[in-house]
């Protein structure tokens, strides 16, 4: 019974550990406290185990003695990013989990096979998760400098993706599709065409209110007004690892985006602007008043130019959405460099 013991006392430990390299990722580095939650459950109901065999397993460890302690696997990682180190340690935990679930069936030790079943498949949702929400943080970080609208009103007989090559060039690193004026199918070519370009340029590419256009073309965001469905309607139908933008004026709207499920927030109008005639401009203290009640990335929208972009982004902007000082110029590759430069080059 030794030796079972020390299998089933390694495998504990092993497996505590993953789970918690997983919950503090979870907490520290995404903020979910629904997944923090389930893994710290998780953790403390797997673990647990009653006094008399903790002193067994005790007794039994002899990590001196174990031969796999300076076992090591050829070309096993040093060095990994996040989403590797997630994979990793779900693996460890999932991997102790099928020990435990096979070594709990022997009788005298009086342990629940089926609760380490449960876990170890409730394990691989979690992981997807894990990954998506890392992923979507990521994305949400890149939201920085010149986030360049496409409006299809705008282009003057030229193509979207001529003009997405020309903003990439001038250094935007965020493209945005906006199309009201034409068909669905016509939308959906254009955002496939810009989707291609964006994912060979390493730029994140974001569709404005159409859900079925940036699910069609596997798109990196969605972006949504308030009068769109809502943000936790939305967050059921998008991909996990999707991000979620949401229009909004007040610091209240603000609140409800986040709490709904909003990766980033479009504030605005910050000026007047030509692309919307019924805009109600609230100022860039607005900014300031949404930083100071949330941490989320936001992206100044409304009338923005050379002329009061640098307004917007000592407010606290992290990005700023530009159409008509891109698309109404004559060199829009020069005009989107400028601009990128009043931003500090982000």
């Amino acid at each position: 019974m030794s030796n079972q013991l020390r299998i089933i006392d390694a495998n504990i430990n092993r497996l505590g550990e993953g789970l918690r390299v997983l919950e503090e990722i979870s907490r520290m580095m995404l903020n979910d406290t629904v997944l923090t939650q389930k893994l710290k459950n998780m953790r403390h109901e797997t673990v647990k185990i009653d006094a008399e065999l903790r002193r067994k397993l005790l007794s039994s460890r002899d990590a001196a003695g174990d031969i796999g302690s300076s076992m090591g696997v050829e070309g096993e990682e040093n060095g990994r990013d996040v989403q590797r180190t997630i994979t990793a340690n779900t693996k460890r935990a999932q991997e102790s989990l099928r020990v435990l679930e096979e070594m709990a069936k022997i009788p005298e030790l009086n342990l629940d096979s089926e609760r380490y079943r449960k876990a170890r498949f409730e394990l691989y949702t979690i992981e997807k998760e894990l990954n998506a929400g890392v992923s979507r943080k990521d994305k949400s970080e890149r939201l920085k400098g010149i986030y360049a609208v496409i409006d299809t009103e705008w282009l003057k007989g030229c193509k979207p993706s001529d003009i997405a090559i020309q903003v990439i060039k001038g250094g935007a690193k965020v493209i945005q599709i906006r199309c009201k004026e034409r068909s669905t199918g016509e939308f959906f070519a254009f955002a496939g065409e810009l989707k291609e370009i964006c994912k060979e340029k390493g730029i994140l590419f974001i569709v404005n209110d159409s859900l079925e256009v940036a699910l069609a073309c596997g798109a990196d965001g969605l972006h949504v007004g308030q009068e769109d469905l809502p943000v936790a309607v939305l967050k059921k139908l998008i991909p996990i690892d999707m991000i979620l933008g949401c229009s909004v004026k007040t610091v209240d709207e603000a609140i409800n985006a986040k709490k709904d499920g909003a990766d980033y927030l479009g504030v605005g109008a910050m000026f007047k602007t030509s692309t919307k005639d019924d805009t109600r401009v609230v100022g860039t203290e607005r900014i300031k008043e949404i930083k100071k009640a949330l941490d989320i990335p936001i992206v100044a929208i409304g009338g923005i130019n050379r002329n009061n972009l640098s307004k917007v982004m000592k407010a606290g902007a992290d990005a700023a959405a530009v159409i008509s000082a891109i698309m109404g110029a004559e060199d829009i590759e020069k005009a989107t460099r400028e601009l990128v430069n009043i931003t500090g080059g982000r």
